[in-house]
């Protein structure tokens, strides 16, 4: 067999339609009974998935079960070559079955890897398992990596990548906090299929130093988190608005190609400002819409179960106020094999003449290959009664003894089909299996099926007969279908009777009866008629019906073909309907509808509602209570009560409620048994077994309830068998191995007797087993141990008392403990989108493997090493988990390291936990741009030279290419001048900057790039040596006009209280101070001379020298020509200066010096402060 053809397990479903000279291909019956002693070829039943991957800590079990008659014997090959199983101690065969098991020791588990096939034989043939390839699980680790802090300007788009390690399967990614919250997101932040964090353009709120990205690995069932990335967005300098571009995908367009039947992931991300919206259009077509679904705030666009007509052009377009940007997506749809017709067991008689087709479709056409018994039918021996035509093999005159299995191996560059079919050359006499005395219902006037399934070989043909004696043909009245099925066209009531079919062929003879029963039909002879009624009274409709006597009719009213009103004023009768205080609301449309097991009918009438006519104030009053209780015809299940109705206070009853006490399980507790219309006095009680009864009535009018009458005599009815069942069974496994069986136990009322249990039975569904059985009392629960994993069981639990049994139980279904999975995903594949982001894509585990519930897939990748690292120089390995939740697919693995190999494995998940990983798988992403040098110095400053050292990135992302200096003067108001540019070889760290101007403050913006760009840059700022004879960068506040403004109101200040003195002064002559001072003796109110402290003497007559407070130049002389409010001679003093932030220090005048005219007249000149206080 050519092991280049992978084997899956494909069994058809469809009979063949034979070409109209040939042998129609008998089917095999399922009842077990015709099955027994059949002969039979092998057909595998269970083997395990195509692709299993193995944890080293457990044993290897590969599943492989078959059928046939006599039961098969098994062996395995491994690689191609038969796999002696009794020599390697480690490994057996299960006892029964072919199932391989294959007991892990030590470090041995690798060498168990491999290719294997199960091969099951009997002397009828051969049949064949798929290629079954194990390998060992592998678990990567994340490694560690150093987050470089982002700085992106105000409105720029932004990319934060997770890169997890490539797990298998993929892990689930998603973003998270410091504080595990998950990150809001919308559609200017969202997740790509990778796992990505695309930002269209950044706010100042996405600054933040906690961008975590999570992974969930299925496998170990751990979730790993990445280093936290900082990300401060600038304010200065926004980025302006701007039209949209896209970030992924790139360019204007780009291809994918889906398989048929998969589901197709289109995904477009824009930046802009505003923030683009993503609108999705088929060219030249319409997307379908049952299949289509728009996600991730309409960034991606999915069409499920993919088809031929999906391929095409898709357009995706992103807007926003100041533009629109376009990118074609060119999607191909091929297909790996699928079935069109799929080969079926064949059994034919001797001498008959059949086929086995083989039909399949897929994009490219697949090849056909044929084996028998799992060899190339091309290298069987010559058969005259068997041709092969392509996709058919062609059997005529076949002979007893040419049994066989046939394989059909379909395969193309996607994927491959392959079937086992047998071929059994059988004689057999014929057997009806439709169940002997069968009663068939009909209604008069329709047709009526009477069946005779039959299996023989030959196909036996079939013949009827009417009443044992009258042959039935084909004509005006019958037609016998080629299944043998008898059809009666117009059934009437003479044709009611016994039927019987007679199946025959050249081995003999076999007859079954039935019976068919003519009912007459339900019919509604006094119909519902237009009623028009006053608002607030009330009506009714008729509704009367004749039906088959054997039929019990249902009988249900509609209002506007729609259920009637929740009210109780509404009354459902035996033979009507009743509507009491009418209202608007009630007008309409009243139908009838009866319906029993065969047929139904309906009529319709209308309500209308008027206004009532005004009567007088009338008092009503609750009715007073029935009387006279009375009980007659007393019968094992029922009673007849009678009463007397009380006084109605001028409203008129409109019910009876009939109340029961049961005085042997719950005395003194009143229950409501049913109700009755306010025209009836008495009603027929329908009673349980069991009870001691005691009856009492409440009538009921608008106004409300009247006190309950008097207590009837106590009725006592006697035990018998439950008539109901427990509710509420559920059967759910809590642990691998059990069913736990729960239901309602029965009330007390409920029980019919004493001595009440439960009968809980069970059976695996679909099983040949019979039920099992277990009787308990008291309890609400039972635990079945020891059941197979995760299958659905039948459940059914009967309540019984000492005097029988409850009805028979419906059963229900339920599935026992579930267990961990048993294979891995298929067909992982990898497709890398660009440096930081990979989708993920493998083939979904088969649901049986599941053993419980589906819950998902677990990926789990990891950074192996960079393209540019040996294996040895590889750090250590951190993995990482994303999960995906459902029967997925494809994932994406976002925040990858660009220019790094990664490794990943799947694991599918259930509630129970993780199967096996499937195989690692390794890819590659591409360079992408480098992060920042990790220093920038300046040093060795000279007047007009600068030294650079700088480090290279600690992520290259790449092969480095170089690096791109920018630097620019700072002048003194911090504005920049001209940009220069330099660039530099990967491998130059450091250089020296000349002509540079002396004391002067430079800054640096250095990046490093790749091919693909530059990267963040690193900024430092540096001074040049400070000249001596240049200065300092100092801000003289003499030259700062908010100063000059405040000096010359200071100065106009003086000069105004100066002119005031001087006019007070002229206004008194002159002023004899010191004659006063001389009178009074008093020391402390002497003038003061200038030169020793001591006061003189004011006068008028000194106009000529210098004004108290007024400024006198630096050498001590009076210049009376000179601006006296000049702020020259203050900022220009020669101790007098200012700091470099504009705080004035020291006085504004000069040096005391004595003036040779004035001798007694100070030359020192106050400060302004001074000189204003000396004038208060």
């Amino acid at each position: 067999m050519d092991r280049n053809r992978k084997w899956v397990p494909g069994f058809g479903a469809v009979l063949f339609i034979f070409m109209s000279h040939m042998t129609s291909a008998l089917e095999v019956p399922l009842d077990p009974k015709v099955l027994e002693g059949l002969p039979q070829p092998p057909t595998i039943t269970v083997q395990s998935p195509k692709f299993y991957v193995f944890d080293p800590r457990d044993n290897i079990v590969i599943h492989c079960e078959a059928k046939g008659k006599p039961q098969p014997r098994f062996s395995w090959t491994r690689n191609g070559t038969h796999f002696d199983v009794e020599k390697d101690p480690n490994v057996l065969i299960m006892p029964g079955v072919g199932t391989l098991v294959i007991e892990i020791r030590g470090e041995m588990s690798e060498t168990y890897e491999g290719t294997y096939q199960c091969i099951a034989h009997n002397e009828h043939g051969t049949a064949l398992s798929n290629n079954i390839v194990v390998r060992q699980s592998r678990s990567p680790l994340w490694s560690k990596e150093r987050n470089v802090a982002i700085v992106v300007q105000m409105g720029f788009s932004l990319v934060l990548q997770c890169r997890p390690p490539a797990g298998l399967p993929p892990p689930v990614i998603f973003w998270m906090d410091s504080t595990f919250r998950r990150l809001t997101q919308d559609k200017r932040i969202s997740q790509a299929l990778n796992g990505d964090l695309y930002i269209s353009n950044t706010l100042p709120e996405d600054t933040r130093n906690d961008y975590i990205c999570f992974a969930r690995f299925p496998s170990t069932q751990t979730i790993q988190q990445k280093q936290p990335v900082s990300v401060t967005v600038l304010e200065s300098n926004p980025e302006g608005e701007r039209p949209p571009g896209f970030m992924t995908p790139l360019g204007a367009t780009s291809t994918k190609m889906v398989l048929r039947g998969d589901t197709l992931n289109l995904e477009c991300i824009a930046e802009g400002l505003p923030t683009p919206d993503i609108t999705w259009q088929k060219e030249g077509g319409e997307l379908p819409s049952s299949r289509t679904s728009i996600n991730n705030f309409q960034k991606l666009l999915k069409i499920s179960d993919v088809s031929e007509a999906d391929a095409g052009d898709y357009r995706c377009t992103a807007s926003n106020s100041l533009g629109s940007a376009h990118h074609i997506i060119k999607v191909t749809v091929k297909a790996a094999p699928f079935w069109i017709s799929a080969p079926r067991n064949l059994i034919l008689a001797p001498n008959e003449t059949g086929m086995l087709t083989c039909r399949v479709g897929g994009e490219p056409k697949p090849q056909i290959e044929w084996f028998i018994n799992g060899a190339p039918l091309a290298n069987a021996p010559m058969d005259i009664s068997r041709k092969v035509d392509s996709d058919t093999v062609i059997f005529s005159n076949v002979q007893s003894g040419s049994s066989a299995v046939y394989q059909c191996n379909a395969s193309n560059e996607f994927g491959y089909l392959m079937a086992n079919a047998f071929v059994s050359v059988l004689a057999e006499p014929p057997r009806v299996l439709t169940p002997s005395n069968y009663e068939y219902q009909v209604i008069s006037n329709n047709p009526a099926l009477l069946h005779c399934a039959s299996f023989g070989s030959p196909i036996p043909t079939i013949t009827w007969f009417k009443d044992s004696h009258t042959s039935i043909n084909n004509d005006d009245s019958y037609v016998i279908h080629e299944n043998g099925t008898l059809e009666i066209l117009v059934a009437q009531p003479l044709n009611s009777g016994k039927y019987t079919c007679i199946a025959t062929n050249n081995l003999g003879i076999k007859e079954n009866h039935v019976y068919l029963r003519v009912k007459e039909p339900t019919r509604i002879i006094k119909q519902p008629e237009y009623r028009e009624v006053q608002k607030g009274m009330s009506t009714g409709f008729e509704c009367t019906v004749k039906h088959d006597s054997s039929l019990v009719p249902t009988m249900t009213w509609l209002k506007d073909n729609r259920e009637l009103p929740d009210d109780k004023r509404f009354k459902v009768t035996k033979d009507g309907l009743t509507i009491k205080d009418v209202t608007d609301k009630d007008e309409g449309t009243y139908t009838c509808i009866v319906n029993t097991t065969l047929d139904q009918d309906s009529a319709s009438a209308v309500l209308s509602i008027v206004e009532a006519t005004p009567t007088p104030a009338i008092v009503y009053e609750q009715p007073d209570p029935p009387t006279d209780l009375e009980l007659t015809d007393q019968a094992e299940r029922s009673v007849q009560l009678t009463w007397t109705p009380g006084d109605e206070h001028n409203s008129p009853t409109q019910k009876f409620l009939i109340q029961y006490e049961d005085l042997l399980h719950e005395p003194r507790v009143w229950n409501n048994l049913t109700e009755v219309p306010g025209t009836s006095t008495t009603v027929q009680l329908h009673l349980s077994p069991y009870v001691y009864y005691s009856f009492r009535v409440l009538a009921m009018n608008q106004v409300g309830y009247s006190q309950p009458s008097q207590p009837s005599h106590q009725y006592r009815t006697n035990p018998a068998a439950p008539d109901v069942n427990p509710s509420d069974v559920q059967a759910v496994g809590t642990e691998p191995g059990n069913l736990v069986i729960s239901w309602t136990p029965l009330t007390g009322f409920q029980s019919n007797g004493p001595g009440l249990e439960y009968r809980v039975q069970w059976k695996q569904k679909d099983a040949d087993e019979g039920w099992s059985s277990q009787k308990v009392a008291n309890v609400s629960h039972f635990i079945v141990s020891g059941t197979p994993i995760y299958v659905p069981y039948e459940i059914k639990v009967q309540a019984l008392n000492d005097y029988g049994s409850g009805p028979e139980p419906e059963p229900v279904t339920g599935f026992s403990g579930e267990g961990l999975p048993l294979s891995a995903p298929d067909n992982v594949h990898v497709t890398v989108h660009n440096g930081t982001l990979a989708e993920v894509h493998w083939e979904p585990v088969s649901l049986p493997s599941v053993q419980g519930k589906l819950q998902g897939y677990k990926v789990y990748y990891y950074r192996k090493r960079g393209l540019h690292e040996e294996e040895q120089e590889a750090h250590q390995l951190e993995e990482n988990v994303l999960s995906f939740s459902g029967n997925r697919s494809e994932g994406r693995l976002p925040g990858l390291q660009p220019y790094s190999v990664y490794n990943l494995f799947i694991r599918v998940l259930n509630n129970k936990g993780e199967g096996p990983p499937s195989p690692g798988k390794t890819f590659e992403t591409p360079e992408g741009v480098p992060g920042p040098p990790s220093f920038l110095n300046a040093v060795n400053p000279s007047l007009d030279t600068l030294t650079l050292e700088w480090g290279p990135p600690l992520n290259n992302n790449g092969r480095l290419a170089g690096y791109t200096l920018k630097y620019q003067p700072v002048n003194t108001t911090s504005e920049l001048g001209p940009v220069k540019v330099m660039t530099f070889q990967a491998n130059e760290t450091t250089t020296t900057l000349g002509n540079l101007n002396a004391s002067m403050l430079y800054r640096f913006n250095l990046s490093a790039r790749t091919i693909k760009g530059s990267g963040p840059i690193i900024v430092q700022e540096a001074f040049t040596a400070m000249d001596t004879a240049v200065p300092s960068r100092q801000v003289d506040i003499a030259t700062q006009g908010w100063f000059i403004g405040l000096m010359c109101a200071i100065a106009l200040l003086i000069l105004v209280l100066l002119i005031v003195c001087f006019i007070k002064r002229n206004k008194g002559g002159k002023y004899p101070v010191k004659e006063k001072e001389d009178a009074h003796q008093d020391p402390e109110i002497q003038p003061m001379k200038e030169d020793d402290g001591t006061f003189g003497e004011y006068s008028d007559t000194e106009d000529h020298k210098p004004l108290k407070g007024s400024r006198t130049p630096s050498n001590g002389t009076v210049r009376r020509d000179e601006s006296d409010d000049s702020l020259v001679d203050y900022g220009e003093g020669g101790d007098g200066q200012f700091n470099e932030d504009g705080s004035f220090i020291g006085q504004y005048s000069g040096k005391k010096e004595k003036d040779t005219h004035e001798g007694n007249e100070s030359s020192e000149a106050p400060s302004p402060v001074n000189a204003m206080n000396s004038f208060v």
